[in-house]
């Protein structure tokens, strides 16, 4: 009698093979565990129920520079920056693409706590959460700034799971191409990421109590001491930040509250909706708050949490069915276990949000997002914090760019090749065709162009 494959066990070994440590196998694992019991991350709408309102973080007290300074002793910024913004036609770390003159991502972070450093006397080390295809090039980039010394390495690693076959749930071969039969695990492989690497430990041990943790391209999420000092009163283990939706925001996870008698805090994915819920996913009026991915995490709690569960957080999943090359529909179908870190509101007991201001989320996804934080209409202030102007009252540019031929960095920049233009008086440019923009132009108001058009150096377009 043949012995039926075990996709436990497979997994197991294939990942021990790649060196994986105990917490990211045990998650992994579990995991699967749950996708074998037929669990498929679905949140329907019956199960929850709207957030009507939450602390303001705009009503909160300034703390007092000596509770601020003990605070921040203690505290981390974490930064996600795995991303190779492939999206935009990106081959290397997205957090070293030009975003403010000759500035990456990573030189404006690491200038936003160097100034937190010098105003305060805190340590506060930057960490970076890399993938290995971002590691070396990122901790290289990081050189060129020498002051940025600390107690604590500069970055751990996220981890990569098997892809696993969608007929059987084995982990799929792929002899072309074995890079393809990994996948990344999503951002909620943060918990186990720092079990894994010993960053967590790490942390405990040099006296690092709090982390601040947001993604690289969200210039806006700086460390905040009134929301540390907001944090560290609340003495929960977990906090998210989140912003009022707009139309813009239909997509983006919302929170919600389970409907169990529990209260508790959930975050819902698009991913994770069922069809027939997805108008009620997308009614900003009803689920009115979106996750930035600004996160506070209690690690003394994380650790007590971890530390009983063999480094296991069991966050909601997120299934995403793909073929194993995702250029090929022929190819293999398989599904991929994704998980968000923001989910953790859900599985840390005494999790609490706040509604923070717009200009603490502003990132940059497309190449729409890029020219619009290049141009004028968004300022570096002395924090080096990226704002937009107060002349713009809160409210961006709406960029529309021909998708055909404005996708990719590098074709952005051959139609921009001496800069944006200002865009600090522009409610609207919407651009079908190919139009290449000259130096010094101004776009004032609502603007269309549509090409083959050159737009000459100089030029005012629009009008207030």
């Amino acid at each position: 009698m043949r012995n039926t494959p075990d996709p436990l066990r497979a997994a197991e070994a294939k990942l021990r093979a790649a060196g994986a440590g105990d917490a990211a196998v045990n998650t992994f694992l579990q995991q699967l565990a749950r996708v074998q019991a037929g669990e498929r991350g679905a949140l329907p709408e019956a199960e929850l129920e709207p957030v009507d309102a939450l602390p303001e973080a705009d009503a909160l007290p300034e703390p007092g520079r000596e509770e601020a300074a003990t605070l921040l002793k203690e505290a981390v910024v974490i930064k996600l920056n795995g991303g190779l913004g492939t999206s935009m036609g990106l081959d290397g770390p997205k957090s070293l693409l030009p975003v403010k003159g000759e500035l990456s991502f990573l030189d404006v972070i690491a200038r936003q706590v160097l100034h937190l450093r010098e105003r305060t006397g805190a340590r506060l080390p930057l960490v970076l959460m890399n993938s290995f295809a971002t590691r070396e090039p990122s901790l290289a980039a990081l050189e060129a700034h020498p002051a940025l010394t600390q107690d604590v390495p500069r970055d751990f690693l996220q981890n990569k799971v098997p892809k696993l076959r969608a007929d059987d749930l084995m982990p799929v071969d792929w002899p072309a191409n074995p890079a393809m039969e990994w996948a990344p695990p999503g951002h909620g492989d943060l918990y186990p990421a720092l079990v894994a690497s010993g960053m967590l430990r790490q942390l405990r041990d040099a006296g690092y109590r709090y982390a601040f943790v947001s993604n690289a391209d969200n210039l806006g999420a700086t460390m905040s001491w009134r929301l540390l000092g907001w944090f560290a009163q609340t003495g929960a283990p977990f906090a998210m930040e989140v912003a009022a939706r707009t139309a813009a925001d239909r997509k983006g996870g919302h929170l919600a509250r389970r409907r169990d008698g529990s209260g508790s805090l959930v975050l819902r994915e698009l991913a994770q909706t069922p069809e027939a819920d997805v108008p009620a996913f997308q009614d900003i009026a009803r689920h009115r708050y979106f996750n930035t991915n600004n996160l506070w995490i209690d690690l003394q709690a994380l650790d007590a949490t971890l530390s009983a569960a063999g480094g296991v957080l069991e966050l909601p999943l997120i299934l995403n069915a793909k073929t194993v090359d995702p250029k090929d529909e022929e190819s293999t179908p398989v599904l991929q276990l994704e998980t968000a870190m923001g989910a953790a509101i859900d599985a840390l007991p005494g999790a609490v949000a706040i509604r923070v201001p717009r200009n603490r989320f502003g990132p940059v996804k497309a190449t729409t997002d890029l020219l619009n934080v290049r141009s004028d209409a968004y300022v570096l202030g002395p924090d080096s914090r990226l704002a937009l102007d107060e002349r713009r009252h809160g409210v961006p540019p709406v960029l529309d760019l021909d998708s055909k031929r404005y996708k990719l960095v590098g074709a952005l920049e051959e139609r921009f090749p001496q800069g944006p233009p200002s865009l600090v008086d522009c409610r609207s440019l919407t651009v079908t065709g190919d139009v290449r923009f000259g130096a010094g132009v101004v776009v004032r108001g609502d603007v269309v162009l549509e090409g083959p058009l050159e737009v000459p150096d100089g030029a005012v377009l629009g009008d207030a």
